[in-house]
């Protein structure tokens, strides 16, 4: 005769998620330290195109994402999201880099906007719009894209059952 299924307490429930938000903290964080070093990557990147290969606004700002990304999807996969690599490499870089695309629209509003609609165009009014607004805004984005479609959590069916019958 099996033995009778026992539900997990409150508590259990509770440190269970607890433990979650720990780890989502741990992962935020590296996040923002493998995006800070990325960051660092873009700006130079786009800088050096903009002056040494005096490319245009938007295309060094292209060239750069295509540096900072490829630099940022070895950093997040191999330490970020290090515990959640249930994707095949060429999967997850493919679904990384389209959420960074997403993230390079984003980022090149602000840009666009400062540069075309404005006429603001002295490398401080570019640096500001493109590096701090647009990089800003493009960060919150790919952190939501990555938790969401590139480095999901694995769901643990059984649990969501336990947790909903514990609240019934």
């Amino acid at each position: 005769m099996p033995a009778p299924a026992v539900s997990p307490s409150a508590a259990d429930v509770a440190s269970d998620e607890a433990a979650a938000r720990g780890v989502t903290g741990r992962v935020a964080w590296r996040f923002l330290l493998v995006g800070g070093l990325a960051f660092v990557v873009d700006v130079s990147c786009y800088n050096l195109a903009r002056q040494l290969l005096e490319t245009g606004p938007l295309t060094s700002k292209t060239l750069a994402f295509v540096v900072s990304a490829t630099f940022a999807f070895v950093g997040n996969r191999l330490w970020v999201f290090d515990q959640r690599r249930s994707r095949q490499l060429a999967t997850a870089y493919t679904l990384f880099f389209l959420v960074n695309l997403g993230g390079l629209a984003v980022n090149l509003v602000p840009l666009a906007v400062t540069s075309h609609a404005l006429g603001w165009t002295s490398p401080i009014a570019e640096n500001l719009s493109g590096n701090l607004v647009g990089v800003a805004l493009a960060t919150l984005f790919r952190f939501w894209g990555y938790e969401r479609w590139v480095f999901p959590r694995e769901t643990d069916a059984g649990a969501e059952d336990r947790a909903r019958t514990v609240g019934a």
